[in-house]
């Protein structure tokens, strides 16, 4: 409770993205169209999913959690940055700084995760046709996406325990637009080496151990596809897997140049700009991707249109 309660400390000053100047002013309405954007597109993607039934497969299942990560994430930075920005009061408290820590440290982590899941997923429906059904029942489905939920929970536990316990005797802005980690740990007036380095062999693990799971998963696909008769059958095989691919590459791509730097290299500007990355390009992204090339998405679309 003496997180929610810090009435003897000063809320925390978020620095923000953005000042009032016009061209500021242009660029923050060019992210509220962007998170705009990823908002209805992540919401019509899941009622897409819950509205049509041949959408209902292990596939869809886990962009739908993908979908709901990606809300969490925008939801959890935008509105605080534009309420600051707006009201032209830039203070975040204690209790709240925590939360955006919280969330945004989960979705990370979980998503990372849930990639490989995914990944493993299309290399059972690709090379083990006839075991699908049994590799990827809804249990199965299911503890394996509480698992990648499970894996964000406990890994964002950890930093908000550890960050909340350094003391902060200092200046309390946070050079960023919502409470990050390495921005909060600039401003303690503790020793946080250690800590960042184990955040930096943390994140490397996390990041590196899921992606040689989809590595290997993909090169069998790959192997797989090669292989096939059927031109339609390897059109259609494509089409998901390069889906996919691309998301995983905008993740890691933003995820490896943010989380795989030690502390001693990383900037506020560098850090500002792939945080933009992905709490807002990538949840907007993520389903124009999966719905732009993909036909049964595109036939549900039409179905509900129709209607």
């Amino acid at each position: 409770m003496e997180l929610w309660n810090h009435t003897s400390l000063s809320d925390f000053i978020l620095l923000g993205l953005f000042g009032y100047s016009t061209y500021d002013l242009f660029l923050f309405s060019l992210v509220l169209l962007a998170s705009a954007v990823a908002l209805l597109g992540n919401i019509l993607f899941l009622v897409l999913i819950q509205a049509n039934r041949h959408l209902h497969t292990p596939m869809y299942f886990f962009l739908s959690q993908l979908s709901i990560m990606d809300l969490i994430a925008m939801s959890t930075v935008v509105p605080k940055m534009a309420v600051n920005l707006l009201s032209g009061s830039k203070s975040i408290s204690w209790g709240a700084c925590a939360t955006q820590i919280f969330l945004v440290v989960m979705v990370g982590g979980a998503e990372c995760f849930l990639l490989a899941v995914m990944a493993y997923d299309r290399y059972a429906a690709v090379c083990d046709p006839l075991r699908y059904p049994v590799l990827m029942n809804w249990k199965a489905c299911s503890l394996l996406t509480m698992a990648s939920w499970m894996v964000g929970v406990s890994d964002s536990v950890i930093d908000v325990s550890v960050v909340f316990s350094f003391p902060y005797c200092g200046s309390l802005e946070v050079d960023h637009f919502f409470c990050e980690v390495p921005a909060l740990l600039r401003l303690s007036c503790a020793d946080t080496s250690f800590f960042e380095d184990l955040i930096y062999a943390c994140c490397v693990l996390m990041l590196l151990l899921p992606l040689v799971v989809i590595v290997a998963s993909y090169t069998r696909v790959l192997t797989a596809v090669i292989r096939m008769p059927s031109t339609e059958g390897k059109q259609k095989a494509l089409t998901t897997c390069s889906s996919h691919l691309a998301v995983v590459s905008l993740y890691y791509g933003g995820g490896m140049f943010s989380y795989m730097q030690r502390a001693s290299s990383r900037t506020p500007v560098g850090d500002r700009a792939t945080s933009i990355f992905y709490t807002i390009l990538t949840p907007m992204l993520n389903p124009l991707i999966y719905s732009l090339r993909n036909r049964e998405v595109k036939r549900a679309l039409r179905k509900i249109l129709d209607r």
